[in-house]
């Protein structure tokens, strides 16, 4: 009875706790159903979510134009295989939409990747046995080009899809890579700038992204009613640049072929225009290739950022400073030879000038001359405050990231007499060329700058824009234009150091270069090599409408080679291009060097008729197409141009020619002359098209044309002769 009477009891205590229980539980039902939340968290909100798929849409980079619109940026879209490998992806389907056979997938996938068909095969079987949804096969299966997606879709392989993403690329490779700078995908697969415009620029190119929500089903495809909800991406504003495409051409071709020739250490390159501070061209030596790295030597833009101690082309200023204080006289006269003062002495290059006056003393590039009027006629102190008038004591401030000042080295005596003809003193070519606006534009010193514009990609409407700013007067116009004719006599004078420097149909103003290098162990270096050589020049010498700035670094010389020889190259070539490109009037007409010719009016007559007019001009004649009659010339009537420039002849049946030898230059004339847009490909000579000869021309049509440097063109020619018959 007692162990009746205990069991009733435990009955009866397990039955409220089980009621308890229910109570509770069914309280808590209750309570969910109508409330519709656990732990404060909405059941609706969580299911929505778990049900939902949401993904960004990346913004569209904007794009970095010259200042003519030409593209020298932009997104490109790849493409990244994905290999399904889930069975059940195809249930309820009459075509299987998963890899059905690795074996055979891999054996017509292999060969177009460029993978290994077994590593195919193993990736493919892994991600089966593990139950994974789809499988990708390493950086060989991602950024894979148009072309390479449609001959895999070609093949019809079920299973296999594509996903679009973007890269950045850049279709003149090195040119102006510098500048430019370069954007890479970081961590999270964003394009991010790592250098250059790229960097400067990079919040305004990146744009905001936007977002895609929708409801699916356990396989991600969604549902009948998906519910979806976009949110558009903000696409990164165009940058427009100062740079001008053919201008930075002449410059590119010209440092490819001292490249290539002298071998030199380091080469910085600045084409300016004085009146606005907008850097036409800019470019270093070594570069690089921005779609395809490789190993880069040096990051920095030399042009801004490498100080180092100039040489005489700082005496430019030390004459302006004496010119603006008053106390320059041409005629006066010192000896030359040396020059000491309290902590050391300085020597000329050639000490054997004996008494010569300080205009001569200019022409011939005198240290010592230099350093006396610092010294004795303008006085340390006030020369002091000349250099600083001219901002050698800070950045440039140009637009561009990394850029560092030089230091005036100005503390002991030797430091002050020194830095007259540009040693000890630190400067960089971005800062030489500022300082030198002055000059060129009549006292008025202008900022450099690279970015033209920012433009949104939608309304085309101009966001920012840059004016040219004068940062000031540190010498009068008379002063400027009394310098201007001084340097012209470097060039025309019989003493004068810039005599190759002398162009065929424009007066130049300039100053030439040949600065020591210190060596590791403080001392400076010896040889005929270990030098920095520079010019600095602008023409038309009266009124200067562009202004460059070249040094070449330990360039390799032959036995009778001068270290002007490779910087005179690069200076001749640019400017004399450029001026004439830029329609300039040529301001000397006859200088016993080759004079230009003037393209005559050939339009409407016969080809063979204007083909033979050209012909004893001295031209190459290159015609566009099989029509009988031109329709128009490139360069046009009127323009004059140098004996042996190759003019376009269009004629009223156009056809791509064949482009092999031509120079980027040439490849430009044609776009301009039939308005089909060109994308050039490294520097050099033409060895590539993508558009066949004899193709008929589109005006919207677009061409790619790759270059190399001369000596790889020769080997081809010698090769395969070019089948261009009307040079």
């Amino acid at each position: 009875m007692k162990k009746n009477k205990t069991t009733h009891v435990m009955s009866s205590i397990l039955l409220v706790v089980f009621s308890v229980l229910f109570l509770v539980l069914c309280g808590r039902f209750l309570y969910i159903q109508g409330t519709g939340e656990v732990s404060g968290v909405s059941l609706g909100t969580w299911a929505d979510k778990q049900r939902t798929s949401t993904y960004e849409i990346e913004a569209k980079r904007g794009t970095i134009y010259d200042r003519n619109g030409m593209t020298l940026a932009y997104d490109r879209a790849t493409y990244r295989l994905q290999a399904i490998v889930d069975e059940s992806y195809s249930d309820n389907l009459e075509e299987p939409q998963h890899v059905t056979d690795p074996q055979q997938t891999a054996e017509k996938l292999a060969p177009l990747l460029n993978i290994e068909v077994e590593e195919m095969v193993k990736t493919m079987n892994e991600g089966i046995a593990e139950g994974q949804f789809q499988v990708e096969f390493g950086t060989k299966g991602r950024d894979l080009s148009q072309g390479t997606k449609e001959k895999i879709e070609a093949l019809k392989l079920p299973g296999i899809q594509f996903q679009e993403e973007s890269i950045r690329y850049y279709p003149n490779g090195q040119f102006a890579s510098r500048v430019i700078g370069l954007a890479q995908k970081n961590e999270d697969s964003k394009i991010s700038g790592v250098t250059g415009i790229e960097l400067e620029m990079d919040e305004l190119l990146s744009g905001e992204k936007g977002k895609v929500s929708y409801q699916r089903d356990k396989y991600s495809t969604k549902l009948l009613d998906p519910k979806e909800v976009m949110d558009e991406p903000d696409n990164g504003d165009n940058v427009y640049l100062t740079i001008d495409q053919k201008i930075q051409t002449f410059l590119e071709d010209a440092m490819s072929q001292v490249a290539e020739q002298y071998k030199p250490e380091r080469m910085s390159a600045i084409v300016m225009d004085p009146k606005t501070g907008q850097v036409l061209a800019m470019a270093n030596r070594p570069s690089y290739n921005p779609n395809d790295i490789g190993d880069v030597s040096n990051w920095y833009n030399d042009s801004i950022s490498n100080p180092f101690e100039p040489g005489s082309t700082m005496k430019i200023f030390t004459l302006a400073s004496a010119i603006a204080e008053g106390v320059w006289n041409p005629n006066d006269v010192y000896k030359s030879g040396t020059y000491s003062v309290q902590g050391g002495s300085i020597s000329d290059w050639n000490t054997g000038w004996g008494t010569i006056s300080y205009l001569e003393g200019i022409q011939r590039s005198s240290n010592v001359g230099a350093a006396k009027l610092a010294y004795e006629k303008i006085g340390p102190e006030r020369f002091l405050e000349y250099l600083n008038a001219f901002d050698f004591d800070q950045k440039a401030n140009i637009d561009l990231p990394g850029e560092v000042a030089g230091q005036i080295l100005y503390r002991y005596s030797i430091e002050k007499v020194t830095t007259a003809f540009g040693q000890g003193t630190t400067v960089t070519p971005i800062q030489l060329m500022k300082a030198a606006t002055s000059v060129a534009n009549d006292g008025k010193m202008m900022k450099p700058y690279v970015i033209s514009k920012i433009v949104d990609p939608n309304s085309n409407k101009v966001v920012q824009e840059t004016k040219p700013e004068v940062v000031s007067e540190p010498i009068t116009a008379d002063t400027a234009k009394k310098v201007r004719d001084i340097l012209e006599t470097v060039i025309t004078s019989e003493n004068g150091t810039g005599k190759v420097y002398k162009l065929n149909d424009y007066t130049v103003a300039g100053k030439t270069g040949t600065a020591q290098i210190p060596g590791p162990d403080g001392k400076y270096l010896t040889g005929e090599e270990n030098y920095v050589f520079s010019f600095l020049g602008m023409a038309p010498k009266e009124d200067p409408e562009l202004m460059m700035y070249v040094s070449v670094k330990q360039p390799t010389l032959s036995k009778n080679e001068s270290g002007s020889e490779p910087v005179s190259f690069i200076f001749k070539n640019v400017m004399e291009n450029s001026l004439h490109y830029l329609n300039i009037k040529p301001d000397q007409e006859d200088n016993g060097n080759i004079s230009t010719v003037e393209v005559p009016n050939l339009t409407n007559q016969s080809v063979a008729s204007a083909t033979d007019q050209l012909s004893k001009l001295g031209f190459k004649v290159s015609t566009i197409g099989n029509g009988q009659t031109v329709t128009g010339v490139y360069p046009q009537a009127g323009v004059t141009a140098l004996p042996n420039e190759r003019v376009l002849l269009l004629t009223d049946q156009p056809t791509v020619p064949d482009m092999k030898g031509w120079s980027v230059r040439d490849v430009l004339k044609f776009s301009s002359l039939t308005g089909m847009k060109v994308d050039t490909m490294g520097t050099g000579f033409a060895i590539k098209q993508s558009i066949q000869k004899d193709t008929p021309i589109k005006s919207d049509g677009y061409l790619v044309v790759e270059f190399a440097p001369p000596s790889y063109v020769k080997e081809a020619e010698e090769s395969s002769p070019s089948p261009e018959t009307t040079e």
